[in-house]
């Protein structure tokens, strides 16, 4: 069944529809938000709140404007936007506080530069795995995709992508040890 079929029953109140449309979008759902959010915790949390608002307020779908994928993908873009500008916001009024009371202020350059480093140091560990490695690791962390997804984006048995993503992130594991 489709997601706008799908998300139709949703709306209906129909549980089973919504364990389907569940597992149909929330590999999508999660790597829109981890796009956008950036970081993993945070990420997830977003995107329940998006799921979670999809059953809520799936009444709201009208099939005529468009897609349930790209209306469930607005929603997921806006929360995560929201979050964003939330944690911005509150970073901003830490700064404030900091200045008024005399403490050293937060150094955005000295961060701006480490988190640069970190992501050229995830980079060169990435390119040490095989390229087989690599392509599942990073359909599934950058893209979002779950392991059966990456195994029918890969026409490969679940069983081979997921013995090469555990062998991928031990090794990634052991090369990001070194980086602390």
């Amino acid at each position: 069944m489709q997601a706008d079929e799908l998300l139709v029953l949703v709306a209906g109140g129909d549980q089973r529809a919504f364990e389907d449309l569940y597992a149909l979008v929330s590999g999508p759902v999660y790597g829109l938000v981890r796009r956008v959010v950036r970081d993993p915790a945070q990420s997830e949390e977003v995107a329940q709140e998006v799921l979670l608002e999809m059953w809520r307020s799936a009444a709201r779908f009208d099939p005529g404007r468009g897609s349930a994928l790209s209306w469930i993908l607005t929603l997921a873009h806006r929360r995560a936007v929201d979050r964003v500008r939330s944690a911005r916001a509150a970073g901003e009024r830490e700064q404030r506080e900091a200045l008024r009371a005399g403490e050293p202020a937060f150094d955005q350059v000295a961060e701006e530069v480490e988190a640069g480093l970190e992501r050229e140091w995830v980079r060169r560990c990435l390119h040490r795995l095989t390229a087989l490695q690599r392509q599942s690791v990073t359909l599934a962390y950058y893209d979002g995709y779950t392991y059966r997804e990456v195994a029918e984006r890969l026409a490969l048995p679940l069983g081979t992508v997921k013995t090469r993503m555990r062998d991928g992130l031990t090794r990634l594991r052991e090369c990001l040890g070194g980086a602390a």
